[in-house]
This record gives structure tokens, sequence and C-alpha cells, in this order.
């Protein structure tokens, strides 16, 4: 059985969100900005591992195997918007797994997702280079294109894309591999250097939630590349990133 806790009832108006991938860097927070959002009633977290955390708004499904979710039809009904952070890092896993997670488990959530809350919008965590066409040499680049083109062609509403560059974790935690690790202690001067290829994890995950609650009415694709996205942050915190456009699609 799934581990759940209560969960409010949203007064109306307020949304309920689901997070995919809560345990991660920006899931969590992302996790942290919807809960603290007023204009998120509820939020439920679907992931492998509990959280150690409590909430009245958040009810908590744990889900094994993303190669079926199934089950997870009646939590996802009556959802008005997603934020998909599920995922792993190149040279982490093997080709196949990556596959299998960056693809295959997005193209079945979101199979779910669109049976039982047909009307949701999608914010779904790609990333830099992402490539639509599948002409990329790179593995992540194909299949993060793949997982974008399943996702515009399901049917929801309203799809938005990210794809930041470097994501600057805010809290400390184990690097994947050297070059994150290069990166981190970098990172201020490639900040300064470069501010349109990088990103920090909170700005990130705020971006990503924010889209979907004021998101609403028109039918529509956002494919937000890095500096999208920090054009997004300095319309919301104006002391906090650079500027951009916002592409559509």
């Amino acid at each position: 059985m799934p581990f759940a806790e209560p969960v409010t009832v949203p007064t109306v108006g307020q949304k309920r969100l689901v997070i995919v991938g809560a345990t991660g860097m920006v899931g969590g927070c992302a996790l942290r900005f919807a809960l603290d959002n007023p204009a998120v009633g509820s939020v439920i977290s679907i992931g492998r591992r509990k959280l150690d955390i409590s909430h009245p708004k958040l009810k908590q499904v744990l889900h094994h195997d993303f190669a079926d979710c199934s089950t997870l039809a009646e939590p996802l009904s009556h959802k008005d918007a997603v934020i998909f952070c599920l995922g792993t890092y190149t040279g982490v896993v093997t080709d196949a797994e990556l596959r299998t997670i960056t693809l295959d488990y997005t193209v079945e959530f979101a199979r779910v997702l669109h049976s039982s809350s047909p009307d949701a919008g999608f914010s779904f965590l790609s990333g830099s280079g992402a490539d639509p066409t599948g002409r990329s040499r790179l593995a992540f680049a194909r299949y993060k294109g793949e997982a974008e083109n399943a996702l515009i062609a399901a049917g929801f509403p309203r799809v938005y894309i990210f794809r930041p560059a470097y994501i600057y974790p805010v809290e400390p935690r184990k690097e994947p591999n050297f070059s994150y690790r290069f990166m981190r202690a970098i990172y201020p001067a490639f900040r300064m250097l470069f501010p349109n290829q990088v990103i920090r994890a909170d700005e990130l995950a705020g971006a990503m939630v924010d889209v979907v609650v004021r998101g609403a009415g028109e039918r529509r694709t956002l494919v937000l590349e890095n500096r999208d996205i920090r054009a997004m942050v300095e319309s919301l915190h104006p002391k906090q990133a650079g500027g951009g456009t916002v592409s559509k699609r």
C-alpha cells in the first residue's frame, strides 16, 4: 500500500498540485515553494522514498515502479498541475537506464495523468541542449527532446518545458561527478561571466511552481531556455536574476 498522509481540501481558487521527484535538488525546492504558496491548497508528492517532512497541505504517495503508473490513476485525479522533476545524471546510469528514466517514465506518467486530469498543466524539467529533432549525438539531449515531444503531443492544455543549463545547488550535497564539483567551486565567477548559463536550484523551482499556479485560460506550450527562466525569476524577484525573453511555441 502506498504511504499517504491526510491532506487539506483546497478552498475555491486554490490549486491542487502534484510534484514528482521531491527528493531531488529541484523537486525538493519546488515542494517547499508549493507548500508556502497561499494559492496552492494541496500538494501530492509522488516518489520512491518517504520525505522527512510533514505539512497540512501535503500528502505523500510512495510509488516504486514508474514504468507502470496505473495505480496512480486515483491519486492523480482532479489535479490542476504537475511539476515533474524525476531524472538522473548522465554517466551515473547506463544508456538504457538513462533512456528509461528520462523518456519512458515521463511518457508513462503523462499517460496516466492525462487520463485522470486531462485539464492539468504540466511543468517539465528538461535540460539545456534538449533536441526534439533527435539528431544530437548526446543521448541525454535526444531522450529529453523525445520526452518534450511526447508531452506536447499528449494533449495537456498547458505544457511548460524548462531547459536549465548548470543548476547551482543551494544546499550542501554530494556531487554526482567531478564536473559538478568543479562547477560548484567556480560558480561565483562563472555566474558573473556567463549569467545565462547558470541558474540557482531555488530560482528554477520557484519558476516551475509559479508558472503552473498562474497559468490558466489559453492552451499553450512554453519552451524556456536558461535565459528565459532567469527572465521569469527577474520578473518575480527583480534583484535575483538577469533579463531575457520567453520563447513561445
